[in-house]
């Protein structure tokens, strides 16, 4: 049966090439979509830039051939129709009291329910406030599936336990620092995976040299005063600072030290790169609500980047005040040599040499991940750090956040690194916290 898929406001905010992603099906866009779309044209972040890509894209259709019969999308694919000619659907107005261009977009689906009864028509939305008004109104609804993973359950860790490792190997492993991988029982490797090497009362760390071929000793370092206190410490330390992985993602609950952990990795190889970037989404209060705050920009967005400035305090603590160390950070703030900034700023640069933090990267879809990942010049390393269970954002989930996207399709690649984090060490009462609350 020929599928007419009518789309939501957020699902092109979400993706401005949403309209590709249907197969042979015809996309519907409700009249009422394009005057919200209106509403998003100016502004700096993601948002507003799909929204003007997607006005641009409409923009080439010439005449009303898109509104009468729909406009051609390609070969193998379906028709856009821009649709117009309906009112307020009686359903709809006796269910939901209060107008609002949700519910005339589900007057534009009921029309074409009523009027279309040989086709299947779905309405497609990232609000699943919206899903389920349009279910009970008899209406087929899904989520916006095209970037999103299919199991988070099933996300690769980036590390693993294997009990009954040869004895024999673990003790070359710490003699010679390398065994080659063919002369393991591993099975499966993927480049820059981390292994947990057991055997009774033996044990060592471990990963896999996707260049060398060899399962390589992983040591227990420190960077810039920091020590890693657990294994998965170890692990990420080792990612961070390894310069044959440009790209990095850790994952894992607040308190595991992914943020400290970059942090100290980025000023420990501070020679290494011209700039060190830390930076993060603005989540909770847009641009609008930033506004609302005292003084200038940067006055503004000091109360988000606190948690970043609380991280280098942690840093700087482990040395004393007249140390050359301590007083090094602060001169770095000083001279832009480490900078702190919202991820609003990263549009049209281009990122040379730059040891670039990203984090709370779960408040971050897909495409803002690629945006981010293609400023990266020659030199660069970029970090992404977050927790895929803790989002801030309203149409984002676990599944369809941008980190886990990330981890899902970066895995095998051998410039990628990852590391899930799952001990916490902020301390007992916030481990006990995230346990069970």
């Amino acid at each position: 049966m020929k599928k007419k898929f009518v789309i939501d406001t957020n699902v092109i905010l979400h993706d401005s090439s949403c309209v590709f992603h249907f197969e042979d099906n015809d996309v519907i866009i409700p009249i009422t979509v394009i005057e919200e779309l209106d509403a998003f044209k100016r502004g700096r972040d993601q948002i507003h830039f799909n929204a003007r890509e997607f006005i641009r894209f409409l923009d080439q259709f010439r005449g009303d051939k898109i509104i009468n019969g729909g406009e051609n999308l390609g070969e193998g694919r379906g028709k856009i129709l821009i649709l117009t000619n309906y009112g307020d659907d009686p359903d709809v107005k006796q269910a939901f009291v209060e107008y609002k261009p949700d519910h005339r977009i589900l007057s534009a689906a009921l029309h074409l329910k009523k009027s279309k009864k040989r086709e299947k028509i779905i309405v497609v939305s990232k609000d699943v406030n919206l899903r389920l008004k349009a279910k009970s109104l008899g209406l087929e609804a899904q989520d916006y599936y095209t970037d999103k993973i299919e199991d988070i359950e099933k996300l690769y860790r980036g590390l693993r336990l294997i009990e009954g490792f040869p004895p024999d190997a673990i003790d070359r492993l710490y003699r010679d620092s390398e065994v080659p991988l063919a002369e393991t029982d591993i099975q499966d490797t993927i480049p820059n995976e981390y292994f947990i090497l057991r055997n009774n009362n033996k044990s060592a760390l471990a990963y896999y040299n996707p260049m060398t071929k060899m399962l390589q000793h992983v040591e227990k370092g420190m960077a810039y005063g920091i020590k890693p206190r657990n294994a998965e410490q170890t692990f990420a330390l080792h990612a961070l600072m390894n310069s044959d992985a440009p790209l990095v993602t850790l994952s894992g609950k607040a308190g595991t030290g992914k943020t400290l952990l970059a942090l100290a990795a980025a000023l420990e190889r501070r020679k290494v790169y011209k700039q060190i970037y830390l930076a993060r989404p603005i989540v909770a209060l847009s641009n609008k609500d930033l506004g609302y705050l005292p003084g200038d920009v940067e006055a503004k967005l000091d109360p988000y980047m606190q948690p970043l400035y609380d991280n280098l305090g942690v840093i700087k603590n482990q040395f004393k005040e007249s140390d050359r160390n301590y007083l090094r950070i602060q001169e770095m703030l000083d001279s832009d040599k480490l900078l702190i900034a919202p991820l609003a700023f990263i549009r049209g640069r281009s990122l040379n040499n730059i040891y670039f933090i990203v984090d709370e990267a779960q408040n971050l879809t897909p495409h803002e991940v690629k945006t981010i990942i293609t400023r990266a010049g020659e030199g660069t390393k970029v970090v992404f750090n977050g927790d895929p269970y803790q989002i801030d954002t309203p149409y984002l989930d676990s599944r369809s956040t941008g980190l886990s996207y990330l981890i899902d399709r970066m895995k095998g690649q051998p410039l990628y690194a990852h590391v899930t984090m799952q001990k916490g060490e902020r301390s007992e009462l916030a481990e006990l916290a995230s346990d069970l609350l």
